[in-house]
Formats: structure tokens, C-alpha cells, sequence
């Protein structure tokens, strides 16, 4: 009885939780994609392109300070990270990838990803340029959630980019992830393309181009 209690528990939290945060659609196409029917709409979005002030983040941050993580430090932020999409984190700095960060004076707050040449993406490849980038993989440790970190790291990441030579950033917001487009909406990125991503039990992979937006 126990157990029966505690999996509806957990099936209502997680319902309650999707809703709440926009999310319904997103938790089914995932349910969804479990079952082997994986249908993903996502947009190429330009980021970094418009003029925008700094975001402010909440509480303190005097002991902040941005850098380009480096392989020790990406290896001591995955060992505090359980489940993180079953990524090698370290595998992207080997490649070349450059990882830029927060720390709060020793303790790890945030980071993410530049990748350059090409990025594939469900079987499809993208191209970019050399003054193209594209941005990934950003994770914010618990500890210093709703603090606004993320567009705070996305900006400063913005300049970085600038700094290598990359006037261009591109990223990927999955169609029914509104807490990841309303993010950088408020950063005033600009949606591309609109593809439809089919992956059919493991086997079959297909991605149309539904619509151009600029």
C-alpha cells in the first residue's frame, strides 16, 4: 500500500510540475519518447545578435568570477552532477570546446558550452562558420537556482564569443519548452528555423524544415 501510495505521489508531483512551469506538452512528447515514438519540434535560434544590458543576478554576487573552465575544473562540476544526460563533459574540452563558467570563490555555480565547425543534432548536422558558435549544455547547480544565473552566464557567455571571434551564436529550443524560449526571449535571441525531428524507435530518423523565419 506504501508503495502504491508513494508511485502516485510521484506521478501527480511530476503532472504538477510540468503544468506549473508550462511544461505539459514537453512531459508527454518525453513519456512519449520512452515508448520509442520520439517527435521533437525545435527551433534554430540566433542568440547574442541584439544590443542588451548585462542581467543582474539575485542576492550576492561578490564572490563571482567568470572563466574558461578547464578539464579539472569540468571533472569536479560532473562528479556533483548525478544523471547529467549521461553526457562526458570532459569529452567536449578534449575536442576543443570551450567551456565558460561562474565560481563563487571555490564552489562551482554554473556553466556551459561554445562548439565550433559543426554541431550534429539527431541526425541532422549543422555547419558553422567560422564566426559561428554554438551554445550548449548549460547547467546551473542547485544551490544557486533563482538567482537569475542562467541569463546572467548566456550574456557573459555572449561576450566571450565576441572575444573568439564569433559574431553568430546558435542554439536549440525545443518547441514545446517554453521555460527555455520565454529564457531567451528575454534575451532577445531571434527563432530561425522551425524543424520536426522524427526518430522511430531507435531505427528511423528523418528532419523536415517546417518553416524559415528569417
Amino acid at each position: 500500500m506504501e508503495v502504491s501510495v508513494g508511485k502516485k505521489f510521484y506521478r501527480w508531483h511530476w503532472f504538477w510540475n510540468i503544468v506549473k512551469h508550462g511544461m505539459l506538452l514537453q512531459g508527454i512528447r518525453n513519456r512519449l519518447a520512452l515508448l520509442g515514438i520520439d517527435i521533437m519540434p525545435y527551433y534554430w535560434t540566433l542568440e547574442g545578435a541584439e544590443t542588451i544590458t548585462c542581467p543582474e543576478v539575485k542576492g550576492d554576487a561578490s564572490g563571482f568570477t567568470i572563466s574558461h573552465f578547464t578539464e579539472e575544473d569540468i571533472n569536479k562540476a560532473q562528479a556533483l552532477i548525478s544523471g547529467f544526460y549521461d553526457k562526458d563533459l570532459s569529452n567536449y574540452i578534449k575536442e576543443g570546446q570551450v567551456c565558460v563558467g561562474i565560481k563563487d570563490d571555490d564552489a562551482i555555480v554554473a556553466f556551459m558550452f561554445i562548439k565550433r565547425d559543426v554541431y550534429p543534432f539527431r541526425g541532422k548536422t549543422f555547419y558553422l562558420q567560422n564566426n559561428e558558435g554554438y551554445l550548449h549544455s548549460m547547467y546551473t547547480f542547485e544551490a544557486y537556482r533563482g538567482r537569475k544565473i542562467a541569463p546572467y552566464l548566456r550574456y557573459q557567455c555572449y561576450e566571450i564569443c565576441k572575444d573568439l571571434g564569433l559574431n553568430k551564436n546558435y542554439s536549440i529550443s525545443e518547441y514545446f519548452n517554453t521555460s527555455s524560449k520565454r529564457f531567451k526571449q528575454k534575451l532577445k535571441a531571434k527563432q530561425i528555423k522551425l524543424y520536426l525531428s522524427i526518430i522511430l524507435f531507435k531505427r528511423y530518423k528523418k528532419t523536415l524544415l517546417i518553416r524559415r523565419y528569417m
